[in-house]
């Protein structure tokens, strides 16, 4: 997601799959964390990256990571949404 109008694009189309999560699901959702190891990873391609150290095939992997990331933020925000919905009902 490297422009804000993919973000909105994405937000958009995660709408519909926002509306049918029931409370459970969106806990779940909310509550995803990466694993330790892949936390590592993450942290070590971050550290590389903020050096300027980062081969080509890692900036490709770290891209991936960052899209990933976005898209799972957007899903957060929208299991978030949800859960306000229903705990304020």
């Amino acid at each position: 997601m490297s422009t804000s109008t993919e973000s909105a694009a994405l937000n958009r189309m995660l709408e519909p799959v926002a509306d049918i999560l029931t409370p459970e699901v969106a806990r779940g959702i909310v509550d995803m964390r990466a694993d330790p190891q892949l936390q590592a990873r993450l942290d070590e391609l971050a550290s590389k990256a903020n050096d300027g150290q980062l081969t080509e095939a890692e900036r490709e992997e770290y891209e991936d990571y960052i899209d990933a990331i976005d898209f799972i933020g957007i899903f957060q925000a929208k299991a978030r949404a949800v859960l306000a919905r229903t705990t304020s009902v």
